[in-house]
């Protein structure tokens, strides 16, 4: 039936439409294994839109995100989940080519097995598009090409085997497991030969800097993460920072968090009450930080709460940052008579303060590890991978013991591939990775 072979055409093209936004999103997750910045794409059109260069993208949000790759803490970056898509799409273009090739679209075992094999990219895009939306709370312009190639060939493979002549008898349960088995090579051998070829990670894991002078001598930082028998570990953050979130969501999902004594050193970068700013990156969040620091003991319940519900008070804030202290007081009435008084503002600007005694580069999120700092790329891709080292077997290659403090040397960070300055008095700055 001339139709049922237009049919298994249109399963070839949504294959072929599958392989080319699962390729776009593998090239340039591979493009970060360098451990340097790169523009992205993401664009319903691949080719045609404008690259992202700052990060502000879903595309790059899912791709820093916990779920954009598996085994991230036993090699750096881990596997790409686009990595796997890719191969099965091309699987599928090269099974629905040899049907075509054999004329046999009509065989019902054929059609039918076509159909199992279209089935798991479409249950992966619906698992992938709710955590998208559930989790991440962002979406992919490339992930949603790949859902609808997905759903697609699903859909033509399920009209073509409608369209198949039914038959009865035995099942070829022989044939369906070699041809399983033809697929599940298309999947591994591209996994192994990444792995084959992907750079081996520098021997300056967790050393881009050094806290020069790490006491907290103003009581400014505030936990995170109470484990006393922890690593001892410094996240500075700005509560509406996307990175900053996104580092907190991969440390929780990771279970890393649980090895770590984690305290955050508040930095916003709001010019309302960070000096060293001429324009706010994060309007608003000079707010959230007087309120994380006076909820004490339940600050740590500010922070998530301000990472919860991110996206809206970035949303507020940019039509007018004043909401932001309304949006904080409905969700903490009991900090009204805290926020907004010139203790705490004394208070978190001797947090600023703190930034400045340490000559900390204007960015964020920057983590510190026993008062040595995790390299920028080290807590986007490599965050799971470096942190598993640092904190385990590589623990005292990555952490030497530290030299005395005040050490001129260790003012200067290493290997910091986009620092802007350190925090000086009239600095500008930006947040690094949005």
């Amino acid at each position: 039936m001339k139709s049922n072979r237009i049919t298994v055409l249109y399963v070839a093209a949504f294959a072929v439409v599958g392989a080319l936004f699962s390729g776009i999103s593998v090239y340039d997750f591979i493009a970060h294994l360098d451990r340097q910045v790169h523009a992205i794409s993401c664009s319903y059109v691949p080719g045609l839109g404008v690259l992202d260069a700052s990060g502000a993208s879903g595309c790059f949000a899912v791709m820093m995100s916990p779920y954009a790759a598996v085994w991230r803490s036993a090699t750096w970056g881990g596997v790409p989940i686009a990595l796997p898509a890719l191969a099965v799409f091309i699987y599928l273009a090269f099974k629905t080519a040899e049907i075509l090739w054999r004329r046999r679209e009509e065989d019902p075992t054929e059609t039918r097995y076509l159909l199992a094999a279209t089935a798991l990219p479409l249950v992966t895009s619906i698992a992938y598009f709710l955590i998208s939306v559930l989790v991440i709370d962002v979406v992919c312009k490339l992930c949603v090409g790949i859902y609808v190639a997905s759903m697609a060939g699903f859909a033509a493979a399920l009209v073509a085997h409608v369209r198949a002549p039914h038959r009865t008898g035995r099942q070829p349960w022989g044939q369906y497991f070699w041809q399983f088995s033809v697929g599940v090579l298309f999947v591994v051998l591209p996994v192994l030969l990444y792995l084959g070829l992907k750079p081996d990670v520098r021997d300056d894991l967790g050393r881009c800097g050094k806290l020069i002078r790490p006491q907290d001598t103003y009581s400014t930082r505030v936990k995170l993460h109470n484990a006393p028998s922890g690593t001892p570990a410094i996240e500075v953050l700005d509560p509406l920072c996307p990175a900053c979130k996104g580092v907190h969501d991969r440390l929780q999902v990771s279970g890393l968090l649980d090895s770590m004594d984690l305290e955050a050193a508040l930095f916003p970068l709001d010019k309302e009450c960070n000096w060293m700013l001429s324009e706010s990156v994060h309007p608003g969040a000079c707010a959230i930080s007087e309120a994380v620091l006076c909820a004490g003991t339940r600050a740590n319940e500010v922070v998530i709460w301000a990472f919860d519900h991110q996206s809206q008070l970035r949303e507020v804030a940019a039509k007018d940052p004043a909401s932001v202290r309304t949006q904080v007081m409905q969700a903490f009435p009991d900090l009204a008579g805290c926020v907004d008084r010139p203790e705490v503002k004394a208070r978190l600007n001797k947090a600023l303060r703190w930034t400045v005694a340490n000559s900390l580069p204007i960015s964020t999120p920057q983590l510190y590890v026993r008062g040595n700092r995790l390299c920028d790329e080290d807590t986007d891709l490599g965050l799971e991978y470096t942190l598993t080292q640092v904190l385990g077997p590589m623990a005292a290659a990555a952490n030497p013991p530290s030299a005395p403090v005040g050490t001129a040397t260790d003012a200067t960070p290493t290997n910091d591939k986009s620092s802007p300055g350190a925090a000086n008095p009239g600095a500008a700055g930006s947040e690094v990775t949005p």
